[in-house]
């Protein structure tokens, strides 16, 4: 890179750049930190959209199985990592201005699909899923935006600046899901469409106007591509594809993906199957014989003794996001390993103490209840180590890389980590809950051994 007293601005491409100079114009880097943000908060409720919506088609009338669900809900996971292994390379080819506009257009194909398809439950599997997999480009977006947001600040300021970004972006997970059920409940907003009816086991109808859910998001999205375009400026890093593949001859670029599956990877997952997970376990279409015997006994429905439990789903995704720009400032302070190393203990406590209550028990409400107490407290626990790991590892990949290959290993650990939500869709669905949760203790223990010893010990190969 060029080291210049100051960038020249007249194109899209600046002429030169270096945030490690004393000329750093700070002022260009927090703008592009704040729109790209923006957008980047509008990618990822474009990505976990399906998830705020697919738990309720079944009330709105369409008759898919709980796997096809499942499966449904993994979609855009499995779609954001493919997509994100496209993203990492675009940063020194397409630029900042270019990559983030268009790909914020591009979310609008998948966001209006989802507003067209629950106004009336006829759509088929196969073409639900196909607007899952395009939901997969919100995801996508982040091995593209944070790559180049790197670019533009200081190693000292890189831990703040990717944690706001990353942090406010993953908000969007939580945005969608809280405000959903109120933007469905506004029959004002529905300029498009009518209304539709919601079927829930001994309840009355309810009248909602499910499209609001969706199409309320898309002027936001032309805003933020109009804004991208007009005012943000691409950093020359030049690197072709074949140069940017040479992060993989470095073992760190494996240690920290496999560091970030941990903390990303848990946060993406649960965040698309919490609601599905609930439902399943503490929801309506859980009924069991708990109070009485013979002409005595009593039907209690689960979700009759936790009223309205996925009501509660946004809270996980809040807790992580929060987490993640909360605790970006520490980790410019006292290094990143060290934090990585309390969100894997912090991960690993929380999934044993969660472990209990994912087989609920029946016997008397007040059991039910309990633990549902626990599975609640215990995922808001997973929740908030997950967002502790997900700013600290993004504070050691600058320390341990170069600037370009830092940009390409953020892009490229963010890819393999967004498989999160399909991989959390199959263990759940092939394997169980419990199974797949003693797998995430036997990860934990693996990745709190490899931060320790590589990165966070005194006299530590790679101190980060």
């Amino acid at each position: 890179m060029t080291t210049a007293p100051a960038p020249a601005r007249k194109g899209e491409w600046l002429e030169a750049w270096d945030p490690e100079a004393p000329s750093w114009d700070s002022k260009l880097a927090w703008k592009t930190l704040w729109i790209t943000t923006f957008c980047l908060t509008l990618a990822f409720i474009a990505w976990f959209l399906p998830s705020a919506i697919i738990p309720k088609l079944t009330a709105l009338g369409y008759t898919f199985t709980k796997s096809q669900l499942y499966w449904m809900a993994a979609m855009p996971g499995l779609a954001a990592g493919l997509f994100r292994l496209v993203w990492m390379v675009l940063p020194p080819i397409m630029g900042t201005r270019k990559m983030v506009s268009l790909t914020t257009l591009l979310l609008i194909a998948s966001t209006l699909g989802w507003g067209v398809r629950v106004m009336s439950p006829t759509a088929p599997y196969w073409e639900l899923m196909v607007l899952a997999f395009l939901a997969g480009i919100g995801g996508g977006a982040f091995s593209g935006f944070m790559p180049s947001t790197s670019y533009f600040f200081p190693r000292s300021k890189q831990g703040t600046a990717l944690g706001i970004q990353a942090g406010l972006g993953n908000l969007g997970v939580s945005i969608v899901q809280l405000l959903t059920p109120y933007l469905i409940a506004l029959g004002g907003l529905a300029v498009f469409g009518g209304s539709q009816q919601m079927k829930f086991p001994g309840k009355p109808d309810q009248t909602v106007w499910y499209q609001n859910a969706a199409f309320v998001w898309i002027p936001l999205m032309v805003v933020g591509a109009a804004l991208a375009w007009t005012m943000l400026k691409s950093v020359p890093v030049k690197a072709n594809i074949t140069q940017q593949f040479d992060i993989f001859k470095n073992q760190d670029t494996w240690w920290m993906t496999v560091l970030y599956i941990m903390t990303f990877g848990t946060f993406s997952g649960l965040s698309a199957q919490f609601g599905l997970l609930m439902i399943n376990l503490y929801g309506a279409g859980n009924a069991e014989i708990v109070t009485g015997s013979g002409a005595t006994a009593k039907v209690l429905v689960a979700g009759y003794v936790v009223p309205e439990a996925v009501k509660y789903v946004f809270l996980g995704p809040l807790v992580g996001a929060v987490a993640r720009f909360a605790f970006a400032p520490l980790t410019d302070k006292l290094g990143g390993a060290v934090w990585t190393l309390v969100s894997g203990v912090g991960i690993l406590g929380s999934i044993l103490y969660t472990i209990p209550a994912l087989t609920p028990d029946t016997s008397s409400a007040a059991a039910l209840q309990g633990g549902f107490s626990r599975f609640l407290w215990g995922m808001l626990a997973i929740f908030l180590f997950a967002g502790i790991g997900n700013a600290s590892t993004f504070k050691q990949m600058p320390m341990i890389f170069e600037r370009r290959q830092a940009g390409g290993v953020i892009g490229w650990t963010g890819a393999i980590a967004a498989f999160g939500p399909f991989l959390f869709g199959i263990g759940l669905t092939t394997l169980g809950a419990v199974p797949f949760y003693w797998i995430g203790v036997v990860w934990c223990v693996f990745c709190i051994a490899l931060t320790w010893m590589r990165y966070a010990r005194p006299g530590a190969p790679k101190k980060s």
